[in-house]
């Protein structure tokens, strides 16, 4: 049998490193990245200028145009949409599970300056 020396100071030092982490992944850089409802799904987007017009672009694979709607608030870009299941399978019958599906919500503050009157999608 052999005997551990008891460190206070590393219960305290792990306990600090863990309540870090937890405030890291829940405010500063969200694990999803996403403003989201239900489910919690990830769409990437970019932004940028390109002869002066501001383009965004984001990856909504699988969906049609009529499941995703795009609108301008003020300064906010919202793009949301559904992600809806083909059929229903029974939980026992998975094997993996791995695609989500539900409603989602992105909203994009926009840059100061952008018209958005003049604002258009394509999809």
């Amino acid at each position: 049998m052999s005997m551990i020396r008891w460190e206070p100071f590393r219960e305290m030092t792990s306990l600090r490193d863990a309540m870090d982490r937890l405030f890291q992944e829940s405010f500063v850089r969200p694990a999803r990245g996403w403003v989201t409802s239900e489910i919690g799904l990830r769409v990437p987007v970019d932004m940028y200028d390109a002869d002066g017009e501001l383009v965004i672009k984001a990856d909504l694979p699988g969906l049609k145009a009529e499941d995703v709607d795009v609108s301008i608030s003020d300064d906010t870009l919202t793009i949301k949409g559904e992600y809806r299941a083909e059929e229903e399978r029974e939980e026992e019958n998975m094997h993996i599970k791995e695609r989500r599906y539900g409603k989602f919500q992105r909203a994009i503050r926009l840059p100061s300056g952008v018209d958005t009157e003049a604002a258009k999608a394509n999809f």
